[in-house]
């Protein structure tokens, strides 16, 4: 197991806390679980391709830390009332066919899909959001507007990526 694999497996490990905290809203130590997830997220990334570290495992393992992160995030801000249901149901189903996509892709066609800068975007755009309704200690309807801005680049790498599965599996039939 490389470095990045390693910073992936730490952002595993770091959910929980971040869950455990949020959920008895002791915003500022979650605060520091999830920037401290960010952080290893951007730390992985760089080292995995400046030093040529690149895996099948990083490739697959890295959304799925970044994804549950944010959706525990999601799921205990919608249950303490700090952002919009309809948020939280977007993602899911979003990351749920994402999730299925990736699966069938790899089963299929052993083709591991990496992230885009759409995706990358869209999830830089979510853990500012997060970030602000947390240290901010926005509520709705103020939060609900920020959080629902955040899923429009969410849902535009969901498009996006639904157009490179569409190619992948067009290019294997041919």
């Amino acid at each position: 197991m490389n470095i990045p694999n390693v910073l992936t497996a730490i952002r595993f490990i770091l959910i929980p806390f971040f869950a455990y905290f949020l959920y008895i809203e002791y915003y500022s130590v979650a605060l520091v679980f999830f920037l401290s997830g960010g952080i290893t997220d951007v730390m992985d990334g760089y080292i995995a391709r400046k030093y040529n570290m690149v895996t099948s495992f990083g490739k697959l393992a890295d959304p799925v830390a970044d994804k549950l992160m944010q959706i525990t995030a999601l799921v205990l801000l919608t249950l303490h009332n700090r952002i919009p249901v309809f948020v939280l149901i977007i993602v899911v189903a979003k990351e749920s066919f994402m999730g299925l996509g990736s699966i069938l892709l790899y089963r299929k066609e052993k083709h591991v899909v990496s992230a885009n800068w759409y995706g990358k975007l869209a999830t830089v755009v979510f853990y500012f959001a997060i970030i602000a309704v947390i240290v901010f200690d926005l509520k709705e309807p103020l939060s609900g507007i920020l959080v629902g801005v955040a899923v429009l680049p969410t849902l535009f790498a969901f498009v996006m990526y639904s157009f490179t599965y569409r190619q992948i599996r067009s290019d294997s039939q041919k």
